[in-house]
C-alpha cells in the first residue's frame, strides 16, 4: 500500500507543535528528513523503539521535528550519547544525524573510532560543505578553492572524503547519496538502518545561502543541478580514471561487510565477567 506524505507527516512529525521549521527555504535538510521517515516507515519500526540523536548545527535541529525518542546533544558528541543509549538498551534502533563540521571536525575522533569499533549505530552525515548555522566558515568538507567567510580568497585546504574515510576506518556499511537523488537516498538510509554494525550514509546537501551564493550557486535549483552533474554511480566510477573523476564524487553503496560489532562483543565480556564472579 502506498503511503502518502500527509500520512507520513501525521505519523512521524511533530507537525502540530514544532513547525514552521528554522531551516532556510529550499534547504536540503528537509529532503533528508523526508528520506529518513520514509525509510523508517518501510522498515515498519515502532516509533518507541527508535532513538534519534543529533549534535549542533543546522542538521542538529532535525530530531526536534520528528516524533521519535530524540536527543539534541552537544557539538560533535552525538555518537557518544548514542553509544551510551545503545549499550544501555541494545534492543533499540539508534540513529544519529550530524553535519559535516559536527561529525568530522570537533566530532572527528568520535566518528573514526565509532567506525573502528563497529558500533551498532547508523550515522547520517549531512554534508553541505560549510558551517551553515554559524556564518559560512569553511569546514573539513569544504572543497579546495571554494569560498567561505573564512576563505575569502579561496580555500587552500583539501576536503575530507567522508564516505571513504568511513570505509578506511572500518564501518560495516557505507553509502553516499545526494538530496537530488532523493529516491535513491530513501533506499540507502533503509539499508543502513537495517544493517548490523556501524553504518554511515553521507548525504551531499545544499546550503545555497552560505556555500552556494559564495560559489556561483545562489539558489537551491542550481545547487541540485550541481549534484546531478557531479554525482557518478559507484559502478561507473570504478571504470573511470582519477582524471575523469576529478571534481566528481561517487554515489551508492561503497562498503557492505559483515563482522562482529562492538555491542555483541561487549555483551560476551559481561557474560564472562559475570561467570567469573560466580566461581
Amino acid at each position: 500500500m502506498t503511503v502518502s506524505m500527509a500520512q507520513l507527516r501525521d505519523k512521524y512529525l511533530r507537525h502540530d507543535k514544532k513547525f514552521p521549521h528554522v531551516w532556510c527555504p529550499g534547504c536540503g535538510i528537509g529532503i533528508v528528513l523526508g528520506s529518513l521517515i520514509r525509510a523508517i516507515d518501510r522498515l515498519d519500526l515502532a516509533k518507541d523503539d527508535i532513538v534519534l540523536a543529533s549534535g549542533i548545527g543546522c542538521s542538529g535541529r532535525l530530531p526536534v521535528y520528528v516524533d521519535l525518542n530524540t536527543v539534541h546533544t552537544t557539538h560533535g558528541r552525538a555518537l557518544t550519547f548514542a553509544t551510551g543509549v545503545k549499550l544501555a538498551r541494545p534492543e533499540l534502533t539508534v540513529i544519529t544525524v550530524m553535519g559535516d563540521g559536527d561529525a568530522t571536525a570537533i566530532g572527528g575522533n568520535h566518528f573514526i573510532h565509532a567506525a573502528r569499533r563497529n558500533l551498532d549505530l547508523t550515522a547520517i552525515i549531512i554534508n553541505n560543505q560549510i558551517y551553515g548555522m554559524t556564518g559560512g566558515q569553511y569546514s573539513p568538507a569544504t572543497p579546495y578553492g571554494a569560498y567561505a567567510t573564512t576563505a575569502g580568497y579561496g580555500h587552500v585546504e583539501h576536503a575530507f572524503s567522508i564516505a571513504e574515510l568511513a570505509v578506511a576506518a572500518g564501518a560495516s556499511f557505507v553509502a553516499r547519496g545526494t538530496v537530488y537523488h532523493a529516491a535513491q537516498l530513501d533506499g540507502l538510509i533503509k539499508k543502513a538502518v537495517e544493517k548490523t554494525g556501524f553504518s554511515v550514509v553521507e548525504v551531499m546537501s545544499n546550503c545555497h545561502v552560505q556555500f552556494g551564493r559564495r560559489n556561483g550557486m545562489p539558489d537551491p535549483v542550481s545547487m541540485l543541478n550541481w549534484f546531478k552533474d557531479r554525482a557518478v554511480p559507484v559502478g561507473t566510477a570504478a571504470d573511470l580514471s582519477p582524471g575523469e573523476l576529478d571534481g566528481k564524487f561517487s554515489i551508492g553503496v561503497l562498503a557492505d561487510v559483515d563482522k562482529p560489532n562492538f555491542h555483541e562483543e561487549y555483551r560476551k565480556i559481561q557474560e564472562r565477567a559475570g561467570a567469573f564472579r560466580e566461581t
